[in-house]
């Protein structure tokens, strides 16, 4: 005698999306899990004085430090810094035309002046 076969389906566990990342919806939607927008600290313009922290050249030798430079290009996601001392690739190369790029939220690029400014606090009359 043939048994009759029954088909079970097995439930597969939800999983949330990471944020950044996209996750299918019903209907072919696509959702985006993220908390906010990444924004930037500062709005630099071309002609700012910035600060940036890179391995140059300091008295003929190769420092990791922060290093004046001026911004010569802004995008919308990028920020093209030029130095007047030889500056360094991490992995060790020398940049010919001593400019570098940096995304606009990065750590690494600050405005001239500003570490005088964490030295020294100050409290705030309301």
């Amino acid at each position: 005698m043939p048994t009759a076969k029954t088909k079970t389906k097995v439930k597969q566990p939800r999983v949330a999306a990471a944020p950044g990342q996209v996750r299918r919806a019903r209907a072919g939607r696509v959702q985006f899990a993220y908390m906010k927008a990444p924004g930037a600290a500062y709005a630099f313009e071309v002609g700012d004085t910035v600060e940036v922290f890179c391995d140059h050249e300091k008295d003929g030798e190769r420092v990791r430090g922060w290093v004046k430079g001026i911004v010569v290009q802004v995008d919308n996601k990028l920020v093209a810094v030029q130095f007047r001392s030889n500056v360094f690739l991490t992995d060790g190369w020398m940049v010919p035309d001593r400019i570098l790029w940096y995304p606009l939220n990065s750590v690494q690029i600050r405005p001239a002046g500003t570490q005088k400014k964490l030295g020294r606090k100050e409290l705030l009359e309301y």
